[in-house]
């Protein structure tokens, strides 16, 4: 492949696809890097050479164009010495100089044109040399992590029965349930508290009424039969009978 065939592809090359298209895109930018600095130092070696060349071609037309210009100098002279035949060979001489002349001016047109050519493609090519330099780190650390993360996610997908949305909702639905069970122990423990004040306020209701009804049996105060059985224990009737009946024998006694 021509030097020029090779700068114009690698002129064209897009940086981006080659990247996505490549099985190792570090190494094939490293590669097409490496490419297009041979291809520009290649160039540049070229684009000297094929300089030279067209100056050799220049140097080469005008000794073309000052010979022919001789001969016709020369033709002139042998005219006007009478020399024809002379003059014949002088301008013989002076077509084949002018000639060789076009020739060399043809050849220097197509040397001018590809040295403008591959001086444009080696300029193009420059500049996209310093893109891809310049992107290259970027485009390395993209792609770097761009595989981490693709190495995470079939690390992940290949775990057993591992959702992480999932387990989420497992633990979330766990958690809520040692708070609702620890609030129940909560209210239980308020409750039995609770039940045990009104245990003692429904006695004391009891006790009330009991007065009230022993107040109306025997008209006295429910106040003072309050304060009576609150001081003192009820006597038992099988005791009290007993007294009595102990009483009544001394008295019949004494008699």
């Amino acid at each position: 492949m021509g030097i020029l065939d090779r700068m114009s592809r690698l002129i064209r090359a897009n940086v981006n696809d080659l990247i996505d298209r490549a099985e190792d895109p570090e190494k094939m930018l490293n590669e097409l890097l490496r490419e297009m600095n041979d291809s520009i130092r290649e160039a540049r070696v070229q684009v000297a050479n094929m300089i030279a060349q067209e100056h050799i071609m220049e140097g080469d037309l005008q000794d073309a164009q000052r010979e022919g210009g001789e001969w016709g100098r020369k033709a002139e002279l042998a005219v006007s010495s009478g020399k024809d035949d002379l003059a014949r060979e002088a301008l013989r001489r002076k077509r084949d100089s002018d000639s060789i002349a076009t020739v060399y001016a043809t050849q220097l047109n197509a040397q001018q044109e590809a040295v403008a050519r591959l001086k444009q493609q080696l300029k193009m090519l420059e500049a996209k040399y310093n893109e891809a330099e310049g992107k290259r780190d970027v485009l390395i650390a993209r792609h770097r992590a761009t595989q981490a993360q693709r190495k995470v996610t079939e690390t992940i997908s290949q775990l057993p029965g591992f959702d992480s949305h999932s387990e989420l909702d497992r633990m979330e639905r766990r958690i809520r349930g040692e708070e609702a069970q620890a609030q129940a122990y909560s209210e239980l423990q308020g409750e039995s508290t609770d039940f045990q004040f009104a245990e003692l306020d429904h006695d004391a209701d009891i006790e009330n009424e009991l007065a009230a009804i022993k107040a109306r049996v025997s008209g006295e105060d429910p106040k003072s039969l309050t304060s009576g059985s609150a001081s003192q224990p009820e006597a038992d009737p099988a005791l009290a009978a007993g007294s009595t009946s102990s009483s009544d024998s001394g008295s019949s006694s004494s008699s």
